[in-house]
């Protein structure tokens, strides 16, 4: 369910593009130190683009304050990566030889000496250490004594409509610890927020669904609205449950038994084990076992109104009664971050590694590749990697707002979901028919007209793009080895001859209008009364959970983590074990009827109705083979239980 991105980075100019970072960071190894000069390492990626001689506004106060982590890059950061690949790779001999997370950190993290040291050169220029982890030493202190401790100037500048400090620099670190810092974070404070995933999401007050519903695709057609495509329409359907889902996903008898699954979010709703709880039971689940359902939570949240908290907790109620729902026996921990600030973000997902929560992550959340610097992609994929070597995949959801030209002017693709170390889920509309069966599924992008008023047609039919699932080329991540061969090279070199990564990897449902029920206590309008009530939601963030359950239920299957999943997802690419979607599988135009509350919640505000056509995501095209909207396509009978022969 990733819900619109524009709402959190208001006044964030999303024109800007990265530069490709070619060679180790865009292959997920952390970027490569150049000399500035002997007695200096410079930290790559660490100016922002935007901060331009064009757009400097003059030197930062020097009593301003400034709050930086710096990132550790271990003790082996080659061999990290080189590792991550190898147990990751049906192919070679170390395949599923994991790590501890014990062992990860004795080979792979800082050494005391290390952190040390990083510690005693930030205290010598007057910063202030504020925290130390296993990933990063945070600090803080005035602009003069950043400038002292990277060798660079902070300086203001304009980026769109607002004013931010940035160096005017790339930063850098004394040589000598040059293998010991991998990148620094927070000399510039333009936003850093992620959003998630969701389409129609919750707002502070009850949302409801307006009927008529279909209970399956197709069961109720709306024979007094207007014909689309030369035929009478279905109205959407009320919710998929998840007995349909796993009936159309191949799930069998798998119930993710002895699997863990984690799900990363901001914030926590507080009334998730009621709610997941009356789910199960009002729609068939498996009842939640005692112990099952875990929160790993911070000590305090921050930024609640720029983050729009409220608005996360419907996130983390879907992706929960999402993954039990397909995998009613796995065990699940929720992981909620202190905020949506990329750096609350990583802390959560740090938790998950170092402690090995899970050997599953989903994460329904992310930002526009423009907006996600290189020293953040490098501090993400650090983490990857280290999950990697552990056996922990990493599940996130591609974007809800297609190729992004509509919501922010520039063709792009969303971080993290663009790492080359995470399985970037993309999105479908899911026709289930009677008796749970299988029809069809197109890539997910809806047009919608409305009902004109005569009631006789539908307005500028097919009508204006609303939402599709993410996918495309990315600028700053080269293509990975496992896409090659698979991904078409009129997509990876899209940016540039040399080849880039190319998202979704692998898709399921995320459609609205074909979406997924789901339960939660809301406030009544009046903002007095709470109770519990259900309603549809789509978007990838209903298509990550939902593929994250399925990797339980092959994990189950196999006997052991499966862990990154890439090599072998492409490894099976083309074979009946996927649905291969494309926009059109029936051969003619798709489209469902619509009636929507206009004030979200009952009829006193009156009732909008509209048609959505299928299969329309912007840009982006659903064909035959590998594309950019569902990847190698979704999981057919046969998916789960193919991890058997590995």
């Amino acid at each position: 369910m990733r819900s619109k991105r524009a709402k959190v980075r208001a006044g964030v100019s999303m024109a800007a593009t990265l530069p490709m970072l070619v060679g180790a960071l865009a292959l997920g190894i952390p970027t490569a130190h150049a000399a500035d000069h002997p007695l200096r390492d410079l930290l790559s990626g660490t100016r922002p683009v935007w901060a331009t001689a064009r757009a400097d506004k003059g030197a930062a106060s020097d009593g301003a304050r400034v709050s930086a982590r710096v990132y550790l890059a271990g003790k082996d950061a080659a061999g990290l990566a080189a590792y991550a690949r190898a147990v990751s790779d049906p192919d070679s001999a170390s395949y599923g030889k994991y790590l501890t997370a014990k062992q990860a950190q004795a080979r792979f993290g800082a050494t005391k000496a290390q952190v040390a040291a990083v510690k005693s050169w930030l205290t010598a220029a007057g910063l202030k250490v504020t925290g130390v982890t296993r990933h990063y030493v945070s600090v803080s202190g005035d602009v003069a004594a950043a400038e002292k401790a990277f060798g660079t100037q902070l300086h203001n500048f304009a980026k769109g409509s607002k004013t931010y400090r940035a160096p005017a620099s790339a930063a850098s670190v004394p040589q000598v610890l040059a293998d010991a810092v991998l990148t620094v974070t927070g000399l510039d404070n333009a936003p850093h927020m992620a959003t998630h995933d969701d389409q129609l999401p919750p707002p502070d007050t009850v949302f409801r669904n307006a009927g008529p519903f279909s209970s399956y695709y197709g069961s109720k057609t709306a024979s007094t609205l207007p014909s689309a495509y030369g035929k009478k329409l279905p109205y959407a359907v009320k919710g998929y449950t998840g007995k349909q889902l796993r009936a159309a996903y191949g799930a069998g008898t798998r119930t993710g038994k002895g699997v863990r699954v984690a799900i990363t979010d901001a914030y926590a709703s507080p009334t998730i084990a009621y709610d997941a709880g009356t789910y199960a039971k009002r729609n068939g689940d498996a009842a939640w076992k005692t112990g099952r359902l875990h929160q790993v939570l911070p000590q305090k949240y921050t930024d609640t109104k720029d983050c729009s908290a409220s608005g996360w907790y419907g996130e983390e109620t879907l992706d929960v009664e999402a993954v039990h729902a397909v995998a009613p026996a796995a065990d699940v921990t929720y992981v909620g971050a202190a905020s949506c600030g990329d750096g609350d973000l990583l802390d959560a997902l740090g938790k998950v590694v170092d402690n090995h929560l899970a050997d599953i992550v989903s994460n329904s959340w992310g930002e526009v590749e423009a907006v996600q610097t290189p020293d953040l992609a490098a501090a993400y994929d650090q983490v990857f990697q280290l999950g990697a070597v552990e056996g922990i995949g990493f599940y996130f959801s591609s974007g809800d707002d297609g190729d992004e030209v509509a919501s922010s002017g520039t063709k792009q693709v969303d971080s993290p979901a663009n790492s080359a170390w995470v399985t970037a889920v993309g999105g479908t509309s899911l026709a289930v028919g009677k008796d749970d069966m299988y029809l069809w599924e197109t890539g997910w992008g809806t047009d919608k007209a409305d009902l004109s008023a005569d009631g006789r047609s539908w307005t500028g039919f097919p009508g204006a793009f609303t939402s599709g699932a993410g996918g495309g080329t990315s600028r700053t991540v080269a293509e990975p080895s496992y896409q090659r061969g698979v991904v078409p090279d009129a997509l990876a070199k899209a940016n540039g001859a040399d080849g880039n990564r190319v998202v979704p990897d692998i898709a399921a449902i995320a459609d609205p209008n074909t979406g997924f029920l789901v339960g939660q206590t809301q406030s009544s309008p009046d903002g007095k009364k709470q109770a519990y009530s259900e309603y549809r939601i789509g978007g990838t963030s209903l298509a990550a959970p939902t593929i994250a359950a399925l990797q339980a239920l092959a994990q189950e299957a196999r006997g052991k983590a499966i862990g990154f999943a890439n090599p072998a997802i492409y490894a099976k690419a083309g074979s009946k074990v996927y649905h291969d979607v494309t926009d059109n599988p029936t051969g003619s135009g798709l489209a469902v009827a619509r009636l929507d509350f206009v004030n979200g919640y009952d009829a006193t505000g009156g009732l909008s109705t509209s048609v959505r056509s299928l299969g329309k995501d912007s840009s982006l095209t659903a064909v035959k083979g590998y594309d950019d909207v569902t990847g190698v396509g979704t999981p057919a009978s046969g998916y789960v239980e193919s991890y058997r022969r590995h």
